[in-house]
């Protein structure tokens, strides 16, 4: 019997291969994300608004319209992007504004504030995936980022 069966106490086998793998890196994936949820509770951040913040970090200066920022999201698509930033903006960690050649456009970018939470975050997110993943090689972690890239093919 394979080892997932066991934690989840099923008894009978999955019905298919497929089923197995998804629910394995359903698991996976979770745990790995609740240690960051872990990691981010301390200083009052989501990890929505953590990957906002790495994704407004990346675009520099001038930071991204709003729609982009929602596009960028690698975890979980936030459906209200809007709230997400604005709850943010109220915290000091990004600042939005209109853009003047287009009313309807929002642009964000990080404030001096988001950016210290990040570089205190930097290290310790660092070494949370060290530890998460420091029992496989180099060539096992290849080849695992290159089968997960397979999975989703279709994205």
């Amino acid at each position: 019997m394979r080892r997932l069966r066991q934690i989840i106490k099923q008894r009978k086998p999955f019905e298919s291969l497929q089923q197995e793998v998804f629910l394995e890196v359903l698991r996976t994936g979770n745990a790995m994300v609740q240690d960051l949820v872990e990691l981010l509770r301390p200083h009052g951040l989501t990890q929505p608004q953590y990957n906002v913040l790495r994704i407004l970090r990346g675009a520099g200066p001038e930071g991204l319209p709003t729609g982009e920022v929602g596009e960028r999201m690698v975890v979980s698509r936030e459906p209200d992007v809007t709230r997400l930033l604005v709850r943010m903006e109220g915290l000091g960690l990004i600042e939005r504004e209109r853009r003047a050649d287009n009313r309807r456009f929002v642009n964000a970018r990080i404030t001096r504030e988001g950016l210290q939470v990040l570089k205190a975050l930097d290290e310790p997110v660092r070494r949370m995936h060290a530890r998460q993943l420091q029992h496989m090689s180099r060539p096992a972690l290849e080849t695992l980022a290159g089968l997960l890239e397979q999975v989703r093919r279709e994205e």
